[in-house]
């Protein structure tokens, strides 16, 4: 089979095969319109102003004053050495946990500020690292964005974003097109816009889906004898407030709707790196590498790979491939319904690896609870991890 394909334009696609995949949805759902970028560039231009603007310190609690704020007594300030500072709802949340103070009660309290000065005064967390931003208006009292631990490894958004421009600078990475439900066909050209586009940030972290969908990978056939297409995908997101991980996922795809559901994923593999005191190491020597490694992996190879998972015969006949998903931790009740599903979603008895891999991720599409289907989509994962080429 040749998996050479070059560029490919629209084209059918059968989104019943492989996993769907609602973690790029769920970010299109929430982000309002000053969150999307419809560029990489811009995305970072607007990153990189506000670390300019950003001063990390490291401050003893009981060096911090609070006051009310003339406007609003609900509303706090932060009298420290360096000057005012104004927790935002996510800083406030975090002073609080980190001084052992109940956030959402202070949020509502007159006497908050003296609370807070009281558990300030008596906290055991003797030294935090505080993150203000300089307000561009130039206004005296700056904005405090993060409040964590002395240890925290803190990597800026402006480092992850520029380290996915480095892999994205052949040109091939891009925004994904849109299925057309109506014809059955994945079009990888249609434009970017606010509503379509998965770059995001706010004022706590960054997300951003990019794929190849413009160079497909040719892994076998539809049932109209049209070729079965699958690309390259990767997800990168962080937060340099401590509001998430610094994460990587990389797959393989077939389709993306407007809603952003990736559909049709197979071999999704995640990396994820807390925010320990080594993480900028980390980063600068894994991070990188592991999507460079990704990019540049060999189309052949993962072609390949789909090809040795058809060959590999696991029974001949139902009982005996029944007996092969049941030692992959399935009750009788799922065996037989993965069973039904390779019969629909391929046309054919279960006999290969591949088979009840895309038995096993039709049958996960029809569980509603999120940690269910993702148990179920990584023992599918796990049985393609399994192929050697």
């Amino acid at each position: 089979m040749d998996t050479n394909t070059g560029r490919i334009g629209a084209r059918s696609v059968d989104v019943s095969r492989g996993a769907l995949d609602g973690s790029v949805s769920s970010q299109w759902f929430a982000r309002p319109d000053d969150q999307r970028f419809l560029t990489l560039e811009g995305l970072l231009a607007s990153v990189e102003q506000r670390r300019e603007r950003s001063i990390v310190n490291t401050l003893d609690t009981r060096s911090i004053g609070v006051r009310g704020s003339r406007e609003d007594e609900t509303l706090l300030q932060l009298i420290t050495p360096d000057g005012m500072i104004a927790p935002n709802n996510w800083s406030f949340g975090q002073l609080c946990s980190r001084v052992g103070a109940p956030a959402g009660f202070l949020r509502t309290l007159r006497l908050a500020p003296a609370v807070l000065q009281e558990r300030l005064e008596r906290s055991d967390a003797e030294q935090l690292k505080f993150m203000r931003t300089i307000n561009p208006d130039g206004t005296e009292v700056a904005e405090l964005r993060a409040v964590t631990g002395v240890d925290y490894g803190r990597v800026w958004d402006e480092e992850v974003v520029r380290a996915v421009m480095g892999i994205a600078s052949d040109g091939t990475w891009k925004v994904p097109g849109v299925i057309n439900w109506g014809k059955g066909t994945y079009d990888p050209s249609a434009p970017v816009s606010s509503e379509s586009t998965t770059l995001y940030a706010s004022d706590r972290d960054v997300f951003m889906f990019l794929c190849r969908d413009e160079y497909p990978i040719e892994v076998g056939k539809l049932r109209n004898g049209d070729p079965d297409y699958m690309f390259p995908g990767f997800i990168v997101s962080n937060s340099e407030t401590g509001s998430r991980a610094l994460t990587i996922e990389t797959m393989y795809l077939r389709a993306v709707c407007m809603n952003r559901n990736l559909w049709g994923v197979e071999n999704k593999q995640t990396v994820r790196m807390r925010h320990s005191k080594g993480l900028p190491s980390r980063f600068a020597a894994e991070a990188g590498p592991t999507l460079r490694q990704f990019s540049q992996a060999s189309a052949s190879a993962v072609a390949q790979k789909v090809i040795a998972a058809k060959g590999t015969i696991i029974g001949k006949d139902d009982d005996e491939v029944k007996d092969f998903i049941r030692k992959q931790d399935f009750s009788i009740k799922s065996t037989e319904q993965i069973m039904a599903s390779v019969y629909g979603e391929e046309g054919h008895p279960a006999r290969s690896v591949w088979d009840v891999v895309q038995g096993i991720t039709a049958k996960a599409r029809e569980i509603r609870h999120q940690d269910e289907r993702v148990d179920m989509e990584r023992k599918a994962g796990a049985l393609m991890n399994r192929i050697k080429v």
